[in-house]
């Protein structure tokens, strides 16, 4: 039940590029404020169904400083990337995270940096390279969309680094991620209200959007995602984590945001398959598992 509720957050993710860009003109700072605010109260009723004490946020300073950090640096880079660069570019790139994670796993203490480490990192920078220079432009970062990929670059950093960091507060309830959304929604605000105009959503349809980004990719997904790395199989949940570049991207097509290019594809493909490369570790220790049970 927990690994298929942590399944349940990669194929929510896989809507956030898509919602993002139906979202309207909403500057980004605004719409993390309105989405995490929303994504609290998601916390919060799962709070109060349950019967959970608001005593599960007396956490030391260390988790609260790491998941504020990560949820609202992660989420400012990425809506500011989807606004500078089209949506399936800037998201692939986003999407890199999986293979930093990988990398800086296996530079973790026991662990080594072995060749496949390297040449699933190089594909994933070949994809991401493609990416850039298949709009014609080459390689060059001037002008155009060149801010928008740099963003969605620190952004895969800053979740990867996050994600990495977490496994020292295993312990911690994942009940603590409502405190991490709702200190996320207040820190955005006041920064929108220094950088950014105010801007609402046009329409309905943009409502909508706003709405469900809220609830499903900046909401449910970081409780269920929590919940299933804690206390499911978190090989297979790390594992399937590598297959959001494609299904992000083959949403964005399916609904017009994006074009069914070769070089896309391409790209989609050599970042997915050098994050499943890099992770051939988790697949090994996952089939011997299997093979001892069996015995």
């Amino acid at each position: 039940m927990a690994t298929a509720l942590g399944f349940s957050a990669i194929l929510m993710w896989s809507l956030l590029a898509l919602l993002t860009a139906r979202s309207g003109a909403v500057p980004p700072l605004q719409l993390n404020a309105m989405c995490f605010g929303l994504g609290t109260l998601v916390g919060l009723a799962a709070l109060k169904l349950r019967g959970v004490p608001l005593s599960v946020f007396r956490q030391p300073p260390a988790v609260w400083a790491l998941g504020v950090i990560g949820l609202f640096g992660y989420h400012a880079l990425y809506f500011a990337a989807l606004r500078s660069a089209p949506a399936a570019e800037a998201s692939l790139i986003a999407y890199l995270w999986p293979l930093l994670i990988v990398l800086g796993s296996a530079m973790l203490p026991g662990e080594k940096l072995r060749w496949f480490h390297l040449v699933g990192a190089l594909l994933g920078l070949s994809g991401a390279g493609l990416i850039i220079a298949g709009k014609g432009d080459g390689l060059s970062f001037e002008g155009g969309h060149g801010v928008g990929y740099a963003l969605a670059g620190l952004c895969a950093l800053t979740w990867s680094s996050y994600s990495l960091l977490s496994r020292r507060f295993r312990n911690v309830p994942s009940d603590v991620v409502t405190g991490f959304c709702a200190a996320t929604a207040l820190l955005s605000l006041p920064a929108h209200w220094m950088f950014e105009t105010t801007v609402w959503p046009a329409d309905g349809g943009q409502w909508l959007a706003v709405v469900l980004l809220g609830l499903l990719p900046v909401g449910a997904a970081f409780y269920v995602w929590d919940y299933g790395v804690k206390r499911g199989d978190i090989q297979l949940l790390g594992a399937a984590s590598y297959a959001a570049p494609l299904l992000s991207t083959l949403v964005l097509i399916l609904f017009g945001e994006a074009q069914a290019t070769w070089a896309l594809a391409l790209a989609a493909c050599l970042i997915t398959l050098g994050a499943v490369l890099a992770a051939l570790p988790m697949f090994s220790r996952l089939r011997d598992g299997r093979l001892t049970n069996s015995a």
